[in-house]
């Protein structure tokens, strides 16, 4: 008997040395998979730094280009060039503007469509839902002749004079909605008890104060996740901005660098193009692992329920 006791905790500790060995060997696999795309992620970042530390002759000449550059050898005074070859504090407090009036109209506009197709019963909800889910195939760019034409028609672009107010107008008011954020906010108000809205209605509180009491607490990760998205959609937006802005100063920061580091011949400073980019990617960056844990909540909250 003993003998056999002996065997059978012989072999679940073999065993156990066994799923230890196994599951050593996943995590090795999945944590290599994660760092192969890390770095094919990064790559383009890393060339993006190195480019606007080297001069312009290195960048045209080098064949094959260097993959490194010493401390001493770095041009950080491309950063300092870049300012100073376009109005980039302007462009800065346009953005700015633009992001935080295109943000804060899509929230409402967000929230109270999420509530009306989640909580709301009235004829029609579901295909009404469905018709406006279904333009989510349909391409973004299909929409800018479209939005062009209405901006025109309502006067806030012309060819020939445009003031910062319409030209306000034209950049915020066409995208202050989104049927991927009202979608995705529609899943997390899903996820909240009916109870709690019968509750609500036995005591008499309005459809309006139970939205904005208890639904939009209750959603507040998901929110901030939209939020997040769209300011920086809105950030990094530059084909809009750049048809429906006709004066220099009204431009948003990625456009308005664009064609900003052109010599006399048409020769482009690649260095101090990259250093504004840069630029322009290291608030976002910030933003970004700041409040990355709210976007992580925000999309574990709004499920697929429904």
């Amino acid at each position: 008997m003993e003998k056999i006791n002996k065997v059978i905790i012989k072999e679940e500790k073999i065993d156990i040395k066994e799923s230890k060995r196994r599951e050593i060997i996943s995590k090795v696999i999945i944590y290599a998979f994660i760092v192969f795309f890390a770095i094919i992620v990064l790559i383009p970042f890393y060339w993006m730094i190195l480019t606007s530390l080297k001069t312009l002759d290195q960048i045209e000449s080098e064949i094959p280009p260097t993959l490194w550059v010493s401390f001493k050898n770095m041009m950080f005074v491309n950063y300092l060039n870049a300012l100073e070859a376009a109005p980039y504090l302007r462009y800065m407090l346009n953005t700015v503007i633009v992001a935080t009036i295109s943000t804060v109209g899509t929230i409402f506009t967000t929230i109270f469509a999420a509530f009306a197709f989640a909580r709301l019963n009235f004829k029609g909800r579901d295909i009404i839902f469905m018709v406006l889910i279904s333009t989510m195939m349909i391409p973004g760019e299909m929409f800018v002749i479209t939005n062009y034409i209405t901006v025109s028609r309502l006067g806030w672009y012309s060819p020939f004079s445009q003031t910062f107010g319409q030209a306000l107008l034209a950049l915020t008011l066409p995208f202050m909605t989104s049927i991927f954020y009202i979608f995705f906010l529609r899943q997390a108000f899903k996820q909240i008890p009916d109870e709690l809205y019968l509750a609500s209605k036995v005591d008499g509180t309005s459809d309006f104060k139970y939205l904005w009491r208890i639904m939009v607490p209750i959603a507040k990760p998901t929110i901030i996740t939209i939020t997040i998205l769209n300011a920086m959609g809105t950030w990094s937006a530059y084909i809009w901005p750049n048809l429906v802005t006709k004066e220099v100063e009204y431009r948003l920061v990625t456009n308005g660098l664009r064609n900003a580091y052109l010599d006399l011949t048409g020769r482009v400073a690649y260095n101090e193009q990259m250093a504004a980019a840069m630029i322009v990617t290291f608030p976002l960056l910030v933003v970004f692992l700041l409040l990355k844990k709210y976007i992580m909540r925000g999309v574990s909250r709004s499920g697929i329920k429904g």
